[in-house]
């Protein structure tokens, strides 16, 4: 049963449930904790019980027993990510909806920059700043974070194009909800399951505004984590990058920003079939292959500004379909790497890298460390089909 709120608040945060009983507490606490005192009716917490398979869902009913604000969802079977999100969206009251997950949390003063911010800007998407924590303590920048420096105001894509580059995740993008519903959006079954959700609110807002502020903390190392996990489901992301696509040429059919997805995509493929945590050695011909015909089926008629060195190199191997190429690079400087340091190198989603691989961003890693080339670097480079 779900409790319905007495009045319509500014902000529902719906956080689903799965699987982290050693980690839940701390994520609700951090949202209820930091709810600013007069603002109680301005927040509503919308848990979704995915069916966990732990104490997670006694935990989610005694919390909300002693608590205002907080309203449960109990899903009788386990639905996945995407749709345990989409069940509090359908039960969310708020004008706006942040998707929180609940191995993460919040630091101090979130909540309350984050009001503020809506009730100014009145945004359709306000983007966001994470940190990396890491099990040992360490905390680490993302590499994309960069490029939410500087932009006051609201803005639009076409005025900031590197927001594209932005790791796309929900979790760092607040959503209004009318926008959303406006764009047809909801998540998708499987795994990588923002590549369809996240681009398309950029893409089609007319407003984004971006609190240039740490507002999220991203656990990293997590037992059960996608990204180290080795699972035949890392060929998800290639029905979510097929449903992103589609989207784009029914909705927004721009030669440009085509270009500039391809060559996302085409880097988080490379991500993954070069990650050692998330394929098994068997399964990584079979991905790469699968990357090379969406390369051919994707391939913008105006080509699409290649990366340099030896990301670039890739890219064109992926195009050929050279498995042998690309296996010999990828064996020559793993040997390479292993001889220039004593332990392997970690990569920003925690799996061990070799030393030509991209790391990536999270379950739907984006932009690769080389992302952030200013706009001008970018377009210096080649545009054009493969030699």
């Amino acid at each position: 049963m779900v409790n319905e709120p007495t009045h319509a608040p500014l902000l529902s945060i719906v956080v689903p449930v799965y699987g982290v009983e050693a980690y839940l507490y701390q994520c609700l606490e951090s949202i209820r904790a930091d709810i600013p005192a007069g603002e109680s009716d301005a927040v509503e917490l919308i848990a979704v019980d995915d069916a966990s398979p732990d104490g997670c869902g006694d935990m989610l009913r005694s919390y909300a027993v002693s608590r205002d604000g907080v309203r449960v969802v109990h899903l009788s079977s386990n639905v996945g990510l995407g749709l345990a999100r989409n069940a509090g969206l359908d039960v969310a009251t708020g004008r706006y909806v942040w998707f929180v997950d609940s191995d993460d949390w919040l630091p101090p003063g979130t909540i309350a920059a984050v009001l503020d911010r809506l009730r100014q800007h009145q945004p359709d998407v306000l983007m966001l700043d994470h940190l990396r924590m890491h099990e040992d303590g360490r905390r680490e920048v993302d590499a994309s974070s960069p490029l939410l420096r500087g932009i006051t105001g609201v803005t639009r894509l076409a005025d900031q194009p590197q927001l594209l580059r932005v790791q796309h995740t929900a979790w760092n993008k607040v959503v209004r909800r009318d926008f959303m519903d406006e764009l047809e959006l909801r998540f998708f079954p499987g795994w990588y399951e923002d590549i369809p959700f996240s681009h398309p609110l950029l893409i089609g807002a007319e407003k984004i505004s971006v609190l240039d502020r740490v507002c999220y903390l991203y656990r990293q190392g997590r037992q059960g984590a996608i990204t180290s996990t080795r699972s035949g489901r890392h060929f998800d992301a290639f029905a979510q990058y097929e449903r992103l696509m589609d989207w784009v040429a029914r909705k927004h059919p721009d030669e440009r920003l085509q270009a500039e997805l391809f060559e996302l995509m085409i880097s988080h493929y490379l991500v993954v079939v070069g990650n050692d945590g998330r394929l098994h050695p068997h399964l990584r011909r079979d991905f790469f292959h699968r990357a090379a015909a969406h390369y051919r089926r994707y391939l913008p008629t105006g080509g699409y500004p290649l990366p340099p060195g030896v990301t670039g190199l890739k890219h064109r191997l992926i195009g050929r379909g050279d498995w042998v190429a690309y296996s010999a690079l990828r064996q020559a400087h793993r040997v390479a790497g292993r001889l220039r340091r004593p332990g392997p190198a970690v990569g920003a989603d925690g799996g061990s890298l070799a030393a030509d691989e991209d790391p990536g961003r999270g379950a739907s890693a984006g932009p690769k460390h080389d992302g952030g080339l200013a706009p001008e670097r970018r377009d210096a480079l080649a545009v054009g089909r493969l030699p």
